[in-house]
Order: structure tokens, then C-alpha cells, then sequence
């Protein structure tokens, strides 16, 4: 089969679409037929070497996929060949055949294509796992989402408002911050020109947000926890903003608040199946009724992987963007 494979670590021209081995499928597995992949912020810290792919995972990088299933392990029983479906992957999505374990598979919501099923399972698992099956986001909760434009942000902004949350952004630009409140979020924040911590404050009467989802970690951190309510809960997915930070505990003990954090790529398999089975009894109906859209900001073939990172690493997009194999 074709893939991309990163020639060594560097800028998007180490991505090369190369001739390399088929995937060994074990039986609890099956074997898809990529039709499409999704860029994530993993796939470009895996090509310049500070991300690598979990033990035992495919070295080409792509953590979700879509396509039609070409062969299935004897162990696998719900899928057979010939089903469409989309994928969260550890691995191998930038290639056109993928190996998955059974659990991460999940069907072509009703009504997606099967291009745009591919925009779907990293960030609706990312999502999913964190803010509501951790943090418990209900219903009439605030949420506050940092980089609202990203693939996560405008997933998490539809989802949770179809489960009834009030929901803030913040985004580098006035027309990021527009897109983000014709998908649903209620307050916007240019975080270039305006104090997000006062922001929230204003708009709560003083209170805070219920729950953060954060993916700029130590750069972040104190402010966050200012703009929390009292049980408020941090969670935070990505670092873009730095690993290290000073922390005075009196913050968190005043308003009896939890910091949480966690990665998807990295759980085991078993861990996964769990939350891929959440995701599609809470969030594929949600899609079905048309409530939660793909964001696709736009696709191109896989030989054109390197721009499709320069494009990623501009942070110009909004949303997701595609690889078609």
C-alpha cells in the first residue's frame, strides 16, 4: 500500500507518500479501506519528532480515519466487509489501509459522508471523554472552550450546546469568533485584544464557568483558574502553551476547584472501546439529528500531506482538515 511516511523529523517536506508493507491484522481486528483521514496538532509534533506514536502502533501518523472495512480478524463479531465506518486510530491513518481494533470502530453517522465521517472520532472521543465523561458538564453549566475554532473547539461548542450548556470561546480573530456563534457559542473572546478572565467574570455576574477546556496548559493555567466558579473543574488536553508553571494551592482550595487532564492516543485499547461506545450512544444521535456538523475547513489528496501540515501549523483554518486517499 501507499502511505505517508515522516523521512525524518522536520518541517511538513519530511511527509513523503512512499511504497511500504500492508498492515498486519490481528482477530480482534479489522483492516479499513482508508477513504479519508483528519489532520490533528499530534500529527505535526509526531513529524518533527517530539510526539512518537504509542508502542506497537503504525509509525505513519493519522489518529482517525474513514472507510470501508476489507477484512475482519476471526475474533471481531459487529463489523464485517463492506460496512462503512470512521475510526479513532493510534496510528497509520495517513495511508490506504489501516488496522484498528474492533472496539474503535464506529459507524458512518446517518446523513455524513463518508469523507466527512473522518472529521469525527478523535474530536468527538477527545471531547466526550473529558468534559462530560469526567468533568460532568450538565445541563445549564457553563463551559468555557480555549482555540473555539480548532477542530475540538467547534465539536465541543455544537455538543455542548445540544446538551443544554452555555458556552464561551476564545479565538485569535474576529471571524473565528463569528463562525464560532453560527455554530452555537454564546460568548465570544479575542484573546489578542481582550482580558478572557475579565470577560467571563463580566458575563457570569461575577461567578466564573462551571468548566474549562484547555489546550495551552502552563501559559493558561492561573487565569483559568480565575475564571472558574466555585467546583469548577480545569481540564486540560494539550500544552501549546507550556509544560511548567508556578501554582499557589490557596487558588484551588478556595473555591474547592479539580484540575484534570489526559490524553486520548496513549489509553489502551480496552479504555478506548469504553469511551468509542460512549460516543456512540450520546453523541452519534446528536449528528443524526443534524444538531452537531462536520467542520471541514478543507481537503486534499494524501500525496499532498506536507501542505495540508503547512496549512495545519498556520492556524488559518477553521476546523478540520482533510487527507483523501
Amino acid at each position: 500500500m501507499k502511505a505517508i511516511v515522516i523521512t525524518k523529523p522536520g518541517e511538513p517536506e519530511v511527509l513523503q507518500l512512499q511504497e511500504v508493507q500492508d498492515p498486519q491484522i490481528k482477530d480482534d481486528e479489522v483492516l479499513i479501506k482508508v477513504h479519508a483521514t483528519a489532520l490533528n496538532r499530534a500529527d505535526t509534533l509526531q513529524r518533527k519528532g517530539a510526539y512518537p506514536p504509542p508502542q506497537g502502533a503504525s509509525p505513519y501518523p493519522g489518529l482517525e480515519c474513514s472507510g470501508i472495512i476489507e477484512f475482519v480478524g476471526k475474533n471481531v463479531s459487529k463489523w464485517k466487509i463492506g460496512d462503512q465506518v470512521c475510526a479513532l486510530l493510534a496510528g497509520g491513518g495517513y495511508a490506504e489501509k489501516v488496522a484498528v481494533a474492533e472496539g474503535q470502530v464506529l459507524p458512518v453517522p446517518p446523513g455524513i459522508s463518508l469523507k466527512d465521517a473522518a472529521s469525527f472520532p478523535e474530536v468527538a472521543c477527545t471531547v466526550w471523554s473529558t468534559i462530560f465523561m469526567t468533568s460532568r458538564l450538565s445541563k445549564g453549566e457553563t463551559l468555557l472552550i480555549h482555540g473555539g475554532s480548532s477542530g475540538i473547539g467547534t465539536f465541543a461548542i455544537q455538543i455542548a450546546k445540544y446538551l443544554g450548556s452555555r458556552v464561551f470561546v476564545t479565538a485569535g480573530s474576529e471571524e473565528k469568533l463569528a463562525f464560532c456563534k453560527s455554530i452555537g457559542a454564546d460568548v465570544g473572546i479575542n484573546y489578542k485584544t481582550e482580558d478572557f478572565v475579565a470577560r467571563v467574570k463580566e458575563e457570569t455576574g461575577g461567578q466564573g464557568v462551571d468548566v474549562i477546556l484547555d489546550c495551552m496548559g502552563a501559559s493558561y493555567y492561573q487565569r483559568n483558574l480565575a475564571s472558574l466558579n466555585f467546583d469548577g473543574k480545569l481540564f486540560i488536553i494539550g500544552f501549546q502553551g507550556g509544560v511548567s508553571t508556578e501554582l499557589d494551592l490557596r487558588a484551588l482550595f478556595g473555591k474547592r476547584l479539580t484540575v484534570q487532564a489526559a490524553g486520548l492516543r496513549s489509553r489502551s485499547p480496552e479504555n478506548k472501546a469504553v469511551i468509542v461506545a460512549e460516543v456512540e450512544k450520546n453523541v452519534w444521535p446528536a449528528i443524526a439529528e443534524g444538531k452537531v456538523k462536520p467542520v471541514v475547513y478543507k481537503s486534499f489528496p494524501l500525496s499532498e500531506a506536507a501542505e495540508a501540515h503547512r496549512l495545519k501549523e498556520s492556524s488559518q483554518h477553521i476546523g478540520k482538515i482533510l487527507l483523501v486517499a
